[in-house]
This record gives C-alpha cells, sequence and structure tokens, in this order.
C-alpha cells in the first residue's frame, strides 16, 4: 500500500450516537461522561502519523462494574467501544475508525494486593509501570517490563509489550499470570488463578494479552515481580559500526552471558539524545547496558561483554554506577523517541519495529542501515537488540505526500526483510491499524482467517475496538 494511501485508508465511518443510549449513558456516569470536543480530540490521537479520529463520546471509569455497564449498553445499541489508558500508542491502536465510545482505564489505578511470599501483585487496568514500581520499592520488589512510556498495565498487556528488560524478564507475555476482562456481552471474567502454572482448559489468559482490546477489556492485571537486584551496574559503549555493535550482542547472547538490558542506537540516535538530554556521548554507534545480580555475578558479567566488545573493536565503556548516573542514562534512552523527533521539527514518526532471529539480526540491520542513508529522510536506528526487535524512526511530514510515500517504501523494506529472514512485522508494537496487511503476510491467509473466527466468537456484533488486527 503506497503512501499517504495507507493514512487515508481508513476514514472514520461512525454514525450518531442513538439519543437513549447517549440518556443513559449521561444518567450512569453524570460528569464522567463526556461529548467535549477537546475531550474527544484527547482520545482521538496517539503516536501514530494516523489523522486524528475522534469518539462520539468518552467515559471514565472507576471500576470494573462501570465498564461492564459501559460495555452491555455498547452491545444493547451495538456501538463500537475503544479502551483507552494514557494513549502511548503508535500504530493507531486508539483510534475511533468507526466512532462510539472511549473508555478511559486511567482512573482505574488502584494496586489492589501484593502478594510478597509468591511473587505477584494484582492491579487496576490504569496503573503505571511507573506507578507499581514506586509502590513496590519498600517491599524489595520490582516489575521489569518497561517499553520506555510510562503506559498503563492494562495497554501493555493488551499490546503485549516488551521494552528493555525483555532479554532477561521477558515480555508482559511471560508475566502476566492472570486477568479480569468484560466481555463484549457485558460480563467479567477471570482468566486465571495467581498459581504459576495450570493445565485447566483453553489459556485465556494469552488470548486476551495482545488482543488490543479487541475481544474485552482488561480492567485487573495479575503480575510475576522480582526481587530488587542485590547489585546494579550500566554502560555505554561506542562502536566503528553497527554491524560491529550488533555482532557483540549475538556473541553476547550466544554464550550465555545473563545481561538484563543490551540497548543499540545508531550514530544519528545518539546525535538526538546528546542535543536533547544534555549528554557528550560520542556520535557513534552505540550499546547501552545493564547487568543485574550478585555484586561478584555483575563484575564477571561485565568484564565478560567488555572482552566481547574490544574484540569487535569497541572503545572503552563508560560506566554508570551510582543510581543517579543510571537514571540519566536510561532516561535518556526512553527519551530518544521525543529526542529523535527534534532531528526534524515538525515530522511525525512513522515508526515501525520488527524482531528476528539473534542470528539474522546484524544482516537485517545493516541492510536497513543501507535503506536509511540512501534515503532523503532521517531516519535513526535504536532497539532492544538483546532479544533481535529493533525500531526505526522515519521522520516525515504526513501532509506532505512525496515524503509520506517514502517513509511507507522505508517501511515497506524493513518488514519484509525482517518476514523473509523468519521474523515478524511486530516485535512490541501491536498490529493496530497500519500492520493488518503484514499480519497477513506473516501468518497467511489461512491463520488469519482462524483469528477472524476468534474475533467474531468472542465479538459477534463487532463493537471491540473495530478495524484493528484483522478485518471482519
Amino acid at each position: 500500500m503506497n503512501a499517504p494511501a495507507f493514512l487515508a485508508s481508513v476514514q472514520p465511518a461512525g454514525r450518531p450516537l442513538p439519543a437513549a443510549f447517549l440518556q443513559a449513558l449521561q444518567q450512569r456516569f453524570g460528569s464522567r461522561m463526556s461529548t467535549a470536543q477537546a475531550i474527544r480530540e484527547h482520545h482521538g490521537r496517539d503516536e501514530s502519523p494516523y489523522p486524528p479520529m475522534l469518539p462520539d463520546a468518552v467515559v471514565f471509569a472507576a471500576s470494573t462494574e462501570d465498564v461492564a455497564a459501559v460495555v452491555s449498553l455498547c452491545a444493547q445499541h451495538r456501538v463500537p467501544l475503544i479502551p483507552y489508558g494514557v494513549g502511548t500508542s503508535i500504530e493507531g491502536h486508539l483510534l475511533a475508525v468507526q466512532g462510539g465510545v472511549s473508555i478511559d482505564l486511567s482512573g482505574m489505578n488502584k494496586v489492589l494486593a501484593v502478594n510478597a511470599e509468591d511473587l505477584t501483585v494484582t492491579v487496576q487496568a490504569g496503573v503505571t509501570r511507573k506507578q507499581l514500581n514506586e509502590e513496590l520499592k519498600s517491599t524489595g520488589f520490582f516489575f521489569p517490563i518497561d517499553p520506555g512510556a510510562d503506559a498503563t498495565l492494562g495497554g501493555m498487556a493488551a499490546t503485549r509489550a516488551s521494552g528493555t528488560n525483555a532479554v532477561r524478564y521477558g515480555t508482559m507475555r511471560e508475566n502476566v499470570l492472570g486477568l479480569t476482562v468484560v466481555t463484549a456481552e457485558g460480563k467479567v471474567i477471570r482468566t486465571a488463578s495467581r498459581a504459576r502454572k495450570s493445565s485447566a482448559g483453553y489459556d485465556l489468559t494469552r488470548i486476551f494479552v495482545g488482543s488490543e482490546g479487541t475481544l474485552g477489556v482488561i480492567t485487573e492485571v495479575t503480575l510475576r515481580v522480582y526481587p530488587q537486584p542485590e547489585a546494579i551496574s550500566a554502560a555505554a559503549c561506542s562502536f566503528p559500526s553497527v554491524e560491529a555493535a550488533v555482532n557483540t550482542t549475538i556473541a553476547t547472547i550466544q554464550l550465555g552471558i545473563p545481561i538484563a538490558r543490551c540497548e543499540l542506537l545508531d550514530a544519528l540516535t545518539v546525535k538526538a539524545v546528546n542535543a536533547h538530554s544534555k549528554l557528550g556521548l560520542p556520535e557513534q554507534p552505540m550499546l547501552l547496558f545493564e547487568f543485574h545480580g550478585s555484586a561478584s555475578g555483575v563484575k564477571e558479567q561485565a568484564e565478560a561483554v567488555q572482552q566481547i566488545a574490544r574484540d569487535h573493536g569497541a572503545q572503552d565503556f563508560q560506566w554508570a554506577s551510582t543510581p543517579e548516573e543510571r537514571t540519566r542514562l536510561w532516561t535518556a534512552r526512553h527519551n530518544a523517541y521525543f529526542a529523535c523527533l527534534q532531528l526534524k521539527p515538525g515530522s511525525r514518526s512513522f515508526t515501525t519495529d520488527v524482531c528476528v532471529p539473534i542470528s539474522r539480526l546484524a544482516e537485517c540491520i545493516v541492510e536497513t542501515e543501507r535503506d536509511t542513508a540512501a534515503s532523503f529522510l532521517p531516519a535513526p536506528i535504536l532497539g532492544h537488540v538483546g532479544d533481535g526487535n529493533f525500531h526505526v524512526a522515519i521522520l516525515a511530514n504526513p501532509d506532505d505526500p512525496r515524503e509520506a510515500q517514502e517513509a511507507e517504501r522505508l517501511n515497506q523494506r524493513v518488514v519484509t526483510r525482517a518476514l523473509k529472514m523468519d521474523g515478524t512485522c511486530t516485535g512490541e508494537h501491536g498490529v493496530g491499524l497500519h500492520k493488518m496487511d503484514f499480519l497477513i503476510e506473516e501468518h497467511g491467509d489461512d491463520a488469519v482467517d482462524l483469528m477472524a473466527r476468534i474475533k467474531r466468537a468472542f465479538d459477534p456484533l463487532n463493537i471491540m475496538n473495530p478495524g484493528k488486527i484483522v478485518r471482519v
């Protein structure tokens, strides 16, 4: 699909909400229901290059019962419903392509239970990852999944989020034990107990994790938590080329060194981060490492990785040993998205992410680097290379047909290359609107048809975030 055609391919096609439906919402929620233009605009845009697509109304939920009431009304009147956390998605997940109601879960922000003996915690969907870790700080535990943005945990479960720590701790798929979900009929179900494993029936938890709000609304999440490491050390290391940096990563993983984080920034990303966060990092391809464990274990890991890096032409490590130095370094990494936007003021980021087998990672990134170098658009490359996942932030003006078309051309080349290497079209951002056709290319018509049948079984009226993941 050529851009800007893909930007215009989804045109909001809602219908006016029934008066009886609006009246029922008003009676149930009062001031927590709004049709104000400013509030609708806030809930009708995300970080994707798509134009805003506004819901017709917004409801601010405070409980699972609130969500069930909204869903029941939407089912009764056949009104689309889109869950909303904090709006950090970048593939159009929360856009109201058919109008309807945006249900804002950010007010459902209570930590419901901390079961320290079992290493589990149960939270409402609107709790953010930073909020959870702040509340866990005094317990000696932490929740490691870190997608960068301070996303809600319900949203992270819905998109099967990942992030910088995934190389050691896994993704949301591995760390969600159970969910409370409101189904498309307005019923409340619990997908699993707090037991660490179960063979009881279909794995409903895994069906809803990554479903992007298309099968039901996640209202509570039970998660694994981990003891805070005895020792933590972080370092930045520059390389003569992206290929050398990625080959260092591959060798580290293949040797089984249990690094906690391994992040790649190409030279353009480092330049942007320096300008945005006032750092003085060498403007060369760079890896950011973090090591967790005992003091002796961290020392051994660091020494082993240093030797591997030197074998690939790396310069000396710059250590960030104090909490303040580590925070500064990782804050700069997490702000890289916004830093990169400043490379081309007024642009939007046509961000794409892919994931490939670790053995093909260097080849995939080097070929992508050649594509971006030949383009007239700036396209920084960064990513969680420890698990084969990387991102390209293609900076373009979506209102300029030439720039939008070039951005989509680059995106298609990145994704097509990853699929040919037995990778995936998205490692952590999700399908949303933009990657629906790539999903077919990755899985095939029959598999996607099966997904569509699951969607129809769970949501026969097609009211749950319609127009995302699969076409029904």
